[in-house]
């Protein structure tokens, strides 16, 4: 397992090796210990899952505040995307700056988004499965958003045509500027 840094201290890629032969392959994806080696010292309570039929479906940008903040491993089962990790830790160097890494079935790749930044993907494949670990349980009372198109961020998102497929509540989210919650320190 390979473990790749970011332009964003904390975000990193892991690329697991897979073994191969004539039967196909096989590929440790997440190992507590390994990760901990390359600095990656997470403890994921709960695994998440989502499907997304339409290339240019766009989730997010998601987080979650205390007392449940959550870093978040991604990778994709099925298809391709494009994961997006957001800096929104008003204390950090970095505030409001993202990293965007393809993240494909085919390469076996994962991003790890620690706690204190937002995350979002847009499909670029159909019919695209996500499975990600997640360190605090899903919280509705402490779940944020940020509008994916804000031009503060500046995220290049790789879209054909004017729009993304969206959810209601992602479509309304409001602006970096106007979150009421981000992350004042380090964030664990």
């Amino acid at each position: 397992m390979k473990v790749v840094d970011t332009a964003l201290a904390g975000v990193v890629e892991v690329r697991p090796v897979r073994h191969g032969d004539d039967r196909g392959w096989f590929s440790e994806v997440w190992r507590a210990d390994v990760l901990a080696e390359a600095g990656v010292d997470v403890d994921f309570v709960q695994d998440n899952e989502s499907f997304s039929a339409a290339v240019g479906t766009l989730r997010g940008i998601h987080y979650q505040v205390a007392p449940h903040p959550q870093a978040k491993l991604v990778r994709v089962v099925d298809g391709s995307i494009v994961d997006v990790a957001v800096d929104l830790r008003r204390s950090s160097a970095t505030f409001g700056r993202h990293v965007a890494v393809e993240l494909t079935a085919a390469e076996g790749n994962q991003l790890l988004v620690p706690a204190g930044f937002g995350h979002g993907f847009v499909t670029t494949s159909p019919d695209t499965r996500v499975a990600y670990k997640v360190s605090g349980r899903y919280a509705p009372e402490c779940e944020r958003a940020v509008r994916w198109d804000d031009p503060e961020l500046g995220i290049d998102w790789p879209i054909d045509g004017p729009d993304p497929v969206l959810s209601t509540k992602d479509a309304a989210a409001p602006l970096l500027a106007d979150q009421p919650d981000l992350f004042d320190e380090e964030t664990p």
